[in-house]
């Protein structure tokens, strides 16, 4: 099995690229070793000492290393913990909990009144936006829109990416305002 990897935008993240799916719906981020224990693959991963992040796309696996930590050590460890659970093919989370059931956190509580426009950023966020980020092995995550300012959760590679406002301030805010005039500002949340 060979298992592929790329660079991220985030110098402390990269993204491992088994050659099969990962998650067959939704992500998962995982940002400490207590959320890991839904399962095996990202308790394995943190319990390598240097890991502080995991996150699971579509077809892909997205680990960042603690500050200080050298790649160079880590990847090769990170590939072995990867390569022995595809290849043993074993759950991705343990049984008998919903961990794989993914349930964004709580949107804000947008306006009803903003309905038509809501559905519009989701549409060009999904669409879009999320596509994108994937590649980078990451995710953004609508939380809400209130009085023009649309709130986004990055997760993965983009979470503590030092290009993540650029990424939000001109790339996903200019797209929005560009198609959804109402848009004023693009936020972290």
């Amino acid at each position: 099995m060979l298992i592929e990897t790329e660079l991220t935008p985030n110098p402390a993240t990269q993204k491992f690229l088994p050659g099969r799916a990962v998650m067959t719906a939704g992500t998962r981020d995982f940002a400490d070793p207590e959320e890991a224990a839904a399962s095996p693959l990202a308790e394995a991963l943190f319990s390598l000492g240097d890991v502080t992040g995991v996150f699971f796309g579509q077809d892909f696996v997205s680990v960042t290393a603690a500050e200080g930590a050298d790649w160079r050590d880590l990847k090769p460890q990170v590939l072995g913990v990867l390569l022995d659970h595809f290849a043993s093919e074993a759950p991705l989370f343990h049984a008998g909990n919903a961990a794989e059931i993914v349930i964004d956190d709580v949107e804000m509580g947008d306006d009803p009144a903003d309905a038509e426009i809501v559905a519009q950023i989701k549409e060009l966020i999904e669409t879009r936006v999320r596509p994108a980020v994937a590649k980078d092995g990451g995710d953004i995550v609508y939380r809400g829109f209130q009085r023009g300012t649309v709130y986004l959760a990055m997760q993965g590679a983009c979470s503590g990416c030092p290009s993540s406002s650029a990424t939000l301030k001109q790339g996903i805010e200019t797209l929005l305002k560009h198609y959804v005039p109402e848009v004023t500002e693009v936020r972290a949340a």
